[in-house]
């Protein structure tokens, strides 16, 4: 049985064993894990929204691990969901094949595959030989947690047009997973980039 670290809803790592309690749907975030009428959902989405002259309340998107069915939920800033507590390993991406992506761990060589379901938000910033934090829940990988930033190699960009020096004037480039990023004219192929992980955009070249 896998009992490492614990992520409890403040982002606080603790020791104790997986606990079921109530949970204020306002502390729910993106990767956080609830009993919903008995399916254990991640959650894929949560927005606080507070109409004028109406009662706040959470728009919140959750999926099913079992089934990969999603929900939208529309719950009020004062309701409460079961929450489930989730251990996190930190994992190198080691290669793919028919049955999914498989991570190591370095330390005890464990490999673990995951489905291409749980696998897709992330796939174009996984990188063979990097480590990633995965997130499991009752010994099931639910969630892959990206870095802030990540380096990636630029695959395919086409050459700026010659005459055009604006600081502001962007390329589509074609990264080695297959992400297209937005980069200044002067990045070519073969360079290394920093990208921002939540949104994919460009922070600056990388020296090799």
């Amino acid at each position: 049985m896998r009992v490492e670290k614990k992520l409890d809803y403040q982002g606080v790592l603790c020791y104790s064993p997986r606990v079921m309690a109530k949970v204020p749907v306002i502390q729910l975030r993106k990767g956080h894990a609830v009993n919903y009428n008995g399916d254990i959902c991640v959650v894929r989405e949560s927005q606080l929204k507070t109409p004028p002259r109406m009662a706040s309340y959470v728009q919140m998107t959750i999926r099913s691990i079992a089934t990969g069915k999603d929900y939208n939920l529309r719950l009020t800033s004062n309701d409460f969901l079961e929450g489930v507590m989730l251990s996190r390993e930190e994992m190198e991406f080691s290669y793919v094949d028919g049955m999914g992506y498989h991570f190591l761990n370095t330390e005890t060589y464990e490999d673990v595959c995951v489905g291409e379901d749980i696998v897709e938000p992330v796939k174009d910033y996984l990188i063979e030989g990097n480590v990633y934090v995965l997130l499991f829940t009752d010994e099931i990988v639910c969630s892959i947690e990206l870095p802030a930033a990540i380096t990636m190699e630029v695959a395919e960009a086409p050459e700026g047009v010659k005459g055009n020096s604006a600081n502001n004037v962007y390329k589509s480039a074609t990264m080695t997973t297959g992400l297209v990023v937005q980069v200044p004219l002067f990045i070519t192929a073969g360079q290394r980039i920093s990208v921002k992980t939540e949104d994919g955009t460009y922070l600056g070249r990388v020296n090799n």
